[in-house]
């Protein structure tokens, strides 16, 4: 018996801490999806000028993550933060937007939003396939996405808007799953702002994604 708690309790030992690092990456998905709220809000009355700024300020936090998650943790987690908080003040012109003439849409896409997050972060959770070769195909399919969203911008092509919104979500269901396959195969707790970081971007998509769907049908 001694030698069975023995062997058990290494395995014991992995689960606490993947079931530690999944609730200490979601709690910075939610809390960063806060900031991200309460950048909408301070921006709302900002131009659409500012956007690009913002969306600037958000990508050198991103980048600046890579080089402090091994540093320092503490760091790390405010880069996280004011990644939210800038997204969400570069997001500001196109959500009031929304909330002014179309609020249905911003309720529908949310909604949707939690629901494919829900589903397919469970199937990647859950699989015991590497997904690894998934992700790849997904990376590669992103970048001919966004190749195929500035001929958009040149060409009218028949409902593009709605094929480019469809394959997005295509693409990101991939992604969510490989992302959330990692989130239970990690054991490093320090990878967590990574990982919310990469978990928050595909579910910010997503509801991009879906609020032109939602926002072209009504």
């Amino acid at each position: 018996m001694s030698r069975s708690l023995a062997y058990d309790a290494p395995s014991a030992a992995l689960r606490d801490r993947t079931h530690t690092l999944f609730g200490q990456t979601m709690g910075y998905v939610a809390v960063t999806t806060g900031f991200f709220a309460l950048g909408a809000y301070l921006g709302r009355n900002l131009s659409e000028g500012w956007a690009f700024v913002w969306f600037i300020v958000a990508f050198a936090c991103l980048i600046g993550m890579n080089f402090t998650v091994r540093r320092s943790s503490g760091l790390s987690v405010v880069l996280l933060f004011v990644v939210g908080t800038a997204l969400g003040l570069a997001m500001a012109p196109l959500l009031t937007y929304y909330a002014a003439t179309n609020p249905q849409a911003l309720w529908q896409a949310g909604g949707a939003t939690a629901l494919f997050i829900a589903g397919f972060g469970a199937a990647g959770y859950a699989t015991r396939r590497d997904l690894s070769g998934l992700a790849r195909l997904c990376f590669w399919a992103l970048i001919a996405l966004i190749i195929f969203g500035i001929v958009l911008i040149f060409v009218h092509i028949p409902h593009g808007s709605l094929i480019y919104s469809v394959l997005g979500l295509v693409i990101f269901a991939g992604l969510v799953m490989f992302d959330f396959q990692r989130l239970r195969r990690t054991k490093d707790i320090e990878a967590a702002p990574l990982l919310a970081a990469s978990i928050f971007l595909d579910a910010l998509n997503v509801f991009l994604f879906f609020l032109r769907i939602f926002g072209r049908n009504n």
